[in-house]
């Protein structure tokens, strides 16, 4: 619990550096309320955590202006602010740092229900409103995000899926404590619904909302907006890996299944000893996180099948991003080079024509029962050669600032 939850003095020290810059956002757009959002507002964070601010926009004045949200606070921070980053979203909001701290600060309505948003983020005042209601849980709250975090589970982002703040939130409430969570998720099967506000109590959610919003394993009615899935982002592999760690840790309780883990190259040679390890480095683009991490999300799928498609089976393969530092994809393959030639099925004997023009095509031709096949050289035998080319490809260059393989 001292690794996940923050001490009073750490509290104090984190607010008494951000409400100086609330202040200052406030006095640069005096007709709206600058807020602190996100998990610092409903004193669920942890001991590092990114400060999102909400400026809020009164309802009756700004309902028909929602559009012009943006560049209304974008002209006001930069009054105020010697550098302000503009990032896209379903509404654009701005990045500032100041006092050696980075805020993400975002236009909003200031709206009483969920029926009066323009956009998905005016909804977030409301979901703060309703954790709060729940603030003896914070410190389980920080337990789950934390378990989530360490075990690469944490965030909705496109480049993660895996489970977003609030989502930890609506679970650990829904279920009491982080511990009571864990045993419920270890008897999750695909399709689980969790629905803490009772909307759906007495009926098939399948039937009442749209299905395009139920395609997640896992389906997480928000509370303070009942046809929405808060759990939508989540892939099937992050919500298989979540029942995998939360019955290893029920069963063997361990302190390390809240650290953060980074591969170590000793680690990774130890634990793969005798196979070939490709590691591939990429320099991520300038840009919002979560566009940048998608990008290169991509380009770790692209060699994925780049290895595929020449016949290098993969014994383990993934990346890790901790959006500071260069992404990391590491590849393990067995240790052996695959033999220079390679065999290629031509067509049916019968197919005269066919059978012509792949002779004309294939130096070293042969039969093999009623069909022609030919001999032709393998183009790659080691995984980092083919690599190697793959990361010269303009997928890769479009996508990243820069790319290096180490083989370990």
């Amino acid at each position: 619990r001292k690794e996940t939850i923050p001490s009073k003095k750490e509290e104090q020290d984190a607010f008494s550096k951000v409400k100086p810059i609330i202040k200052k956002i406030q006095d640069s757009i005096p007709h709206a309320d600058a807020v602190i959002g996100g998990s610092g507002a409903k004193g669920t964070w942890l001991k590092t955590f990114d400060v999102d601010v909400f400026v809020m926009f009164h309802y009756k004045d700004y309902e028909k202006r929602s559009a012009e949200l943006s560049d209304i606070l974008g002209k006001a921070l930069k009054k105020k602010f010697r550098s302000v980053q503009r990032l896209h979203g379903s509404r654009d909001y701005f990045r500032i740092a100041d006092n050696g701290i980075t805020f993400e600060v975002i236009p909003i309505l200031k709206i009483s229900k969920a029926a009066q948003a323009k956009n998905i983020t005016d909804i977030s005042p409301l979901h703060t409103k309703w954790v709060r209601k729940h603030k003896k849980l914070a410190d389980e709250i920080r337990l789950t995000k934390h378990f989530c975090k360490a075990n690469n589970l944490y965030g909705a982002e496109s480049y993660i899926r895996g489970f977003s703040g609030y989502v930890c939130e609506i679970l650990t409430i829904h279920h009491g404590s982080f511990l009571k969570l864990l045993k419920a998720a270890a008897r999750w099967k695909e399709a689980t619904v969790i629905d803490v506000a009772g909307y759906y109590r007495k009926k098939n959610v399948f039937l009442e909302m749209n299905r395009s919003k139920l395609v997640s394993p896992l389906i997480v009615i928000d509370p303070v907006q009942h046809d929405r899935n808060a759990a939508a982002a989540l892939s099937p592999e992050k919500f298989s890996h979540f029942i995998l760690k939360a019955g290893e840790f029920l069963s063997a309780p361990s302190i390390g299944f809240f650290r953060e883990k980074s591969w170590d190259r000793e680690e990774l040679k130890k634990e793969h000893r005798g196979k070939k390890i490709v590691m591939i480095h990429l320099a991520p683009l300038e840009g919002k996180d979560d566009i940048v991490g998608s990008k290169m999300m991509k380009v770790y799928e692209f060699l994925e099948q780049q290895a595929g498609r020449h016949h290098f089976t993969a014994l383990y393969s993934d990346w890790q991003w901790n959006r500071k530092d260069d992404a990391s994809i590491a590849f393990v393959f067995g240790g052996k080079p695959l033999p220079p030639t390679i065999e290629r099925e031509g067509p049916p004997l019968f197919a005269r024509q066919h059978v012509e023009k792949f002779r004309k095509l294939h130096k070293e031709v042969f039969t093999r029962g009623k069909r022609l096949y030919a001999v032709e050289p393998r183009p790659y035998t080691v995984p980092e050669a083919l690599f190697a080319d793959a990361l010269k490809d303009n997928y890769v260059k479009e996508r990243t600032s820069g790319a290096r393989i180490e083989v370990l």
